[in-house]
């Protein structure tokens, strides 16, 4: 799996955010809760890319006291949007040096649920485009909606997915299939996916047109 560290039925991953806050050397200014939300968003899509249910969350805040619980409230936000509890959350703080940009990381702790289909025995398509910096803020109807795709996993509307990172559709398309794939004509092959902003997505068969009126206008195919 992609970020996942699986050991003894425990599903591991995690995110991190530098310079992304409201600390005035940042590169990205944003709202402290936007960046803890997307950091642990990128978390959560990954567990549930290796089959996994979040059980407890780590922040690692490298930012100072005061934004400890915007953190924690950006992680909340998410879950709640989600209509999932939030799991437990701790961590820890640098309080004893000032740093003049914002960091963070946040790792879940999930137990996993279930087995995952071969990727070659499924249809894949693309949801969502790949955003990265001020392009999330500002495009936020071309970001993947986790709300539906939590809702098409939990009623089997679809197989699997797979986060878009940094490296690209084509370098993770590649790692999910174990070589590289003919993909289709027009898409961003090497633009980073930022925050899980897109997706990778896979489908029976049978179920292809449902998604497809599901997922809307920014989902379409992965393979030529």
């Amino acid at each position: 799996m992609r970020n996942a560290l699986m050991v003894d039925g425990l599903v591991i991953t995690t995110d991190n955010s530098a310079a992304i806050g409201e600390k005035p050397h940042d590169i990205v200014h944003v709202p402290d809760e936007i960046a803890a939300k997307f950091a642990a968003r990128v978390a959560l899509v990954e567990q549930w890319a290796a089959g996994g249910e979040a059980i407890a969350i780590l922040l690692h805040n490298f930012s100072g006291e005061l934004q400890w619980p915007r953190y924690v409230s950006g992680i909340t936000q998410l879950f709640s949007e989600l209509d999932m509890p939030v799991p437990p959350v701790s961590g820890s703080t640098e309080s004893n040096i000032e740093t003049l940009q914002s960091a963070l990381a946040v790792t879940i702790i999930g137990r996993k649920l279930h087995e995952l289909t071969d990727p070659h025995e499924l249809e894949w398509f693309i949801y969502g485009e790949p955003l990265v910096g001020e392009a999330v803020i500002t495009h936020p109807e071309r970001i993947a909606d986790l709300r539906i795709v939590k809702n098409a996993l939990d009623h089997d509307q679809i197989e699997r997915i797979w986060p878009i990172g940094s490296g690209g559709i084509e370098r993770e398309a590649a790692k999910l299939f174990g070589l590289p794939m003919p993909l289709a004509q027009g898409i961003s092959k090497e633009d980073s996916g930022g925050p899980a902003t897109c997706l990778l997505i896979g489908v029976n068969k049978y179920k292809v047109e449902e998604a497809k009126r599901l997922f809307g206008k920014y989902f379409r195919e992965l393979i030529e």
